[in-house]
């Protein structure tokens, strides 16, 4: 009875050790999944290249995850303003969570946070904008449509500003980070 208990238990811990790494995805290495209770135990960071079509995920041991993504324009200079398709440059907060009926899972990003308000002000009072021109808003990491995972493969930037991974690589992104998580966004 002893022996069994023994090794039911050396399974047991098996298993669990086991389950510590979950697979990602072909353009990743398999990392250890780890569950949060809250945004204050959030141990991830991203940061997103657009000169490298790169969004990477940090943790608080390192590298995690580098996924391919596109933009809205193929002009990857700063978001000047509502309807220019750009992606803008700066340190974000991911806000929201949320399933999208067009394209799936979305991390909503605090766009326009307080930075991102005083360079617009700052290039409307050096007159690089006209004075109607409004800041835009709802920027996000979200997936392609299931179908249109093509467009991240061929750099076809389609959003209008957005941040765009695959639909299958933005399920998993999704099912790990969580609101409060800082994303920088470089060119």
């Amino acid at each position: 009875m002893k022996n069994t208990k023994v090794l039911f238990a050396a399974v047991l811990l098996a298993c669990f050790a086991m389950m510590a790494f979950v697979p990602r995805s072909k353009n990743m290495r398999t990392v250890k999944k780890i569950v949060l209770k809250d945004s204050t135990d959030n141990p991830y960071s991203i940061i997103i290249n657009k000169r490298d079509y790169e969004l990477k995920v940090f943790d608080d041991q390192g590298w995690l995850a580098t996924y391919p993504v596109v933009f809205g324009s193929k002009d990857l200079s700063d978001k000047m303003r509502e309807g220019d398709r750009r992606t803008p440059d700066g340190n974000f907060k991911v806000i929201l969570k949320k399933i999208n009926q067009q394209w799936g899972p979305e991390l909503l990003l605090d766009y326009p946070n307080e930075d991102a308000v005083q360079k617009f002000n700052d290039r409307k009072a050096r007159g690089l904008l006209p004075r109607t021109a409004k800041i835009g808003n709802g920027i996000a990491i979200h997936a392609t449509r299931p179908n249109e995972e093509w467009t991240v493969d061929q750099y076809y930037n389609w959003t209008d500003g957005c941040i765009s991974l695959k639909y299958t690589e933005m399920q998993d992104l999704y099912s790990y980070i969580p609101v409060g998580t800082p994303v920088t966004i470089q060119q």
